[in-house]
């Protein structure tokens, strides 16, 4: 039984949190600064999370190993098989020619591609995350945005940027109960304080979004719809957070905000934008096969409705699938599958002894959601008319496609399994923790940096939970209020998770050019976790306390 240690050098908390946070430090710099690929970072980056585990930790090599080995399990399932079925899905509709179709429908819902990005990256994505979670919405929107004309690399910092204020309450609300398991605070309260932290990310995301797509310009001539649908998210999650059933939070969420610009739309339009440069506009999608190729090629007005039924059939399958999953009756009957076991040779216990949970291995291969992916992409074969052998061959493609994301996500997860079973996560949250008063200040940075390493909220909060109600109690602060404080950080970690970065990377053909995605959404990362950090501070004192439930 390896046993971490919080202060292993020198019994310094901080020379040990210096020479924890090195093997993080040094993969953002080389994705970042030295623009080097980020499977090689990766690997880099495991190497020195390992060497820092037996060096200064002094954990023993074979557990060391075992770790990594469990985390690379974890980054091939579910991470991997999430992705490889929702990019399949994509190449399903590509091959038939019901890509196309889909594009331009969404074109005479709008022929602006602001209002477009509003409604895939941030509405549709929101439903994705509050159904799935887990990379599928980036992966499906960051082609659907390609679909509609955006160049790869700014369709993909798109849906990475739209991958925020959904996320607390993404997979069926799973990270905010997962946070009230592991801090033994009420789901209701936990959910209602997060709820009342989130939606104001839910406000400003959709400006962004469109600045970012089309700069001042559209900022000035689409802020209505970014408006309209920011705000109607944020009210939306809010009740739901606060008075609803916390599982149906963005599910509600999503479907309002996507009403109500389609409601805008019926009394507005906006100022038609000059021409989007070249460098900002996709070149047709490619590539397709098999004897349906291209259903349609010609205007828009000749696609009849039968095919565009079809185009978002798949999507539609998604969408159904993923509900009946979440009825309780159904889930209860899948969760029977799952199997849970401790990983093989990996015994650890934190600094007061007990357990780690993360050595218990869940393969949960019915009721995944990489799963209920595949089971939609099987039904999507019959809807397209496409042959099975073409649907084969787009498989493989896809496999091929995501060979370097799955070396990126798998070397990622590894890392953060050595940095969490060794102690240097631990260290790190109480390096932080120890800011008295200011914690209140800080406590986001450790939910945003569990996010960053791990790529999943949930994650972030089994992590760091527990921590922040501790430290909330000897600084004098609201535990509620810290738990909170860390997945609404969390949320804001996800966009520069090298395994969401390599998601949304390969789901456009741009494997190897994470650091270019990453310089990208750095800045929008930069401005946001400011924000949520100065409001869950200024929530611990007098002036927004009010917000805090009783």
């Amino acid at each position: 039984m390896y046993h971490q240690v919080s202060a292993p050098l020198w019994g310094s908390l901080g020379w040990s949190a210096l020479i924890a946070a090195l093997p993080l430090l040094v993969l953002f710099v080389l994705l970042g600064v030295f623009r080097i690929r980020a499977w090689l970072a990766s690997l880099v980056g495991l190497a020195l999370s390992l060497v820092v585990a037996v060096a200064a930790y002094r954990m023993p090599a074979g557990a060391a190993f075992d770790s990594a080995l469990e985390g690379a399990a974890f980054g091939l399932f579910p991470a991997l098989w999430i992705v490889v079925n929702a990019i399949w899905i994509y190449q399903l509709t590509r091959r038939s020619g019901h890509f196309d179709v889909l594009r331009r429908s969404f074109a005479r819902i709008s022929d602006d591609q602001r209002v477009q990005g509003i409604i895939i990256a941030f509405s549709f994505g929101a439903l994705l995350e509050a159904l799935a979670g887990f990379g599928a919405p980036v992966a499906i929107c960051s082609v659907m945005l390609v679909a509609v004309g955006l160049k790869p690399i700014k369709a993909a910092t798109i849906a990475l940027i739209a991958n925020t204020a959904p996320v607390a309450y993404g997979a069926v609300a799973l990270p905010v109960i997962t946070l009230a398991k592991v801090t033994g605070l009420p789901l209701p309260d936990l959910a209602a304080m997060t709820g009342r932290q989130v939606p104001v990310l839910a406000l400003i995301v959709p400006l962004v979004l469109v600045v970012v797509l089309d700069g001042r310009r559209g900022l000035r001539q689409a802020w209505p719809a970014a408006l309209v649908c920011g705000a109607s998210f944020a009210v939306a999650q809010y009740l739901m957070a606060n008075f609803g059933v916390v599982q149906l939070t963005d599910i509600v969420a999503s479907l309002v905000s996507a009403t109500a610009v389609l409601l805008l739309l019926r009394v507005w339009k906006p100022r038609p934008a000059e021409p989007v440069p070249a460098a900002d506009v996709a070149p047709p999608p490619s590539g397709g096969g098999g004897a349906t190729t291209a259903v349609r090629t010609a205007a828009a007005a000749t696609d009849t409705r039968i095919e565009v039924v079809r185009a978002f059939a798949p999507y539609v399958a998604v969408i159904v699938l993923f509900s009946l999953a979440a009825v309780p009756p159904v889930a209860a009957a899948l969760a029977h599958t799952t199997s849970t076991f401790g990983w093989p040779g990996l015994h650890v216990a934190n600094a007061s002894g007990k357990a780690v949970t993360l050595v218990q291995f869940k393969f949960d291969w019915l009721a995944d959601s990489g799963t209920v992916l595949f089971v939609a992409g099987l039904l999507t074969i019959p809807l397209l008319k496409l042959r099975a052998r073409d649907a084969l061959r787009a498989y493989g493609h896809t496999i091929v496609q995501l060979r370097t994301a799955a070396l990126t996500v798998t070397a990622v997860l590894a890392l953060a399994y050595v940095m969490n079973m060794s102690g240097q996560t631990a260290t790190l949250g109480l390096f932080l923790a120890g800011a008295g008063g200011l914690f209140a200040l800080l406590s986001p940075l450790l939910g945003w940096f569990g996010t960053a390493v791990t790529g999943s909220d949930t994650s972030s909060n089994s992590l760091f939970g527990a921590l922040q109600v501790g430290a909330a109690g000897g600084a004098g602060i609201s535990p509620l209020l810290m738990a909170a404080a860390n997945t609404s950080g969390g949320v804001l970690g996800k966009m520069i998770s090298p395994q969401n970065l390599a998601i949304g990377a390969s789901a456009v053909g741009l494997a190897g050019r994470e650091g270019l995605l990453f310089r990208r959404v750095l800045a929008a990362s930069a401005v946001f976790v400011p924000l949520m950090c100065v409001l869950v501070y200024l929530q611990s004192t007098p002036i927004l306390s009010w917000m805090v439930p009783s």
